[in-house]
């Protein structure tokens, strides 16, 4: 979500706002990539990077602050304003967040689902969440096209060293048993983290499996108010038994930012 309130944020209970990862431990496998992602004919071989391109290995042990240059499909774009643009991109190794990059809004139009770019900026890192920072530059690549379809990571709650090798990728967890939003409440979800927000923001929900509880997101910059996944989540009654999929942010912990709830 919003990089803001660190400080109110820290209080609740490790797992709120929009950050960025610890470098150890954030590589994903080929061949467990490979079982959870699918390719248009569009790219023959979506793993492949062109000269002076990293690979997600590559990426993954570059050291923090150091520059690097990625290529890979939008997956999603989070926002745009005053030539900014958030995007969330994957190839079949991994997942990158790609946080205010340097887009023209002709541009910001073409980055539809699927579309390959070429980013070119430095790595960071914040609360957790590992990031290519502000002021990337960013390319499209034309007439190559790549979705993800989600891992499911349902049974790595819980189990953050295993769940963090799949951080920014598009993931689902099934079978989750909606719980209060806060103690002693019957509401289902919040506006903001703290219940402090209104309509339009944040959308803060719990859910538990296995006798554990997790905070999930709908982030209103990525699914504002007029999506289905938003009004979704304002429909949800505690106990209901869901399925959900969004993109594995990470906030000191686990933070994914939901794109779709099903309630079973």
């Amino acid at each position: 979500m919003k990089k803001t309130a660190l400080t109110a944020l820290l209080l609740c209970a490790g797992m709120a706002l929009t950050g960025c990862s610890s470098n150890s431990g954030t590589s994903s496998t080929a061949s467990t990539a490979s079982s959870a992602v699918s390719s248009t004919a569009a790219a023959a071989d979506p793993a492949a990077k062109s000269e002076g391109v990293m690979t997600y290995q590559e990426y993954v042990d570059a050291d923090l602050d150091s520059e690097v240059t990625i290529e890979a499909y939008v997956q999603a774009t989070q926002s745009w304003w005053e030539e900014k643009a958030t995007i969330y991109a994957q190839d079949p190794d991994g997942a990158y967040f790609i946080y205010n990059a340097n887009v023209s809004q002709d541009l910001y139009d073409k980055l539809t689902d699927g579309a390959k770019i070429k980013v070119k900026g430095f790595k960071t890192e914040w609360s957790g969440e590992v990031e290519i920072a502000e002021g990337a530059e960013v390319e499209l690549i034309e007439g190559e096209t790549w979705t993800a379809t989600p891992v499911n990571v349902t049974d790595m709650l819980g189990n953050e060293e295993e769940l963090i090798k799949h951080q920014n990728q598009l993931v689902e967890f099934t079978d989750l048993t909606v719980e209060p939003a806060e103690e002693g409440s019957d509401a289902a979800y919040l506006y903001n983290y703290d219940g402090s927000g209104q309509e339009g923001d944040d959308l803060y929900f719990n859910v538990s499996k296995d006798g554990q509880t997790y905070s999930f997101v709908v982030e209103s910059y990525l699914t504002g108010q007029d999506t289905e996944v938003y009004k979704a989540v304002q429909n949800l009654k505690v106990g209901d038994v869901i399925d959900c999929e969004g993109f594995l942010y990470w906030y000191e912990g686990a933070n994914p930012h939901i794109i779709k709830v099903t309630v079973k």
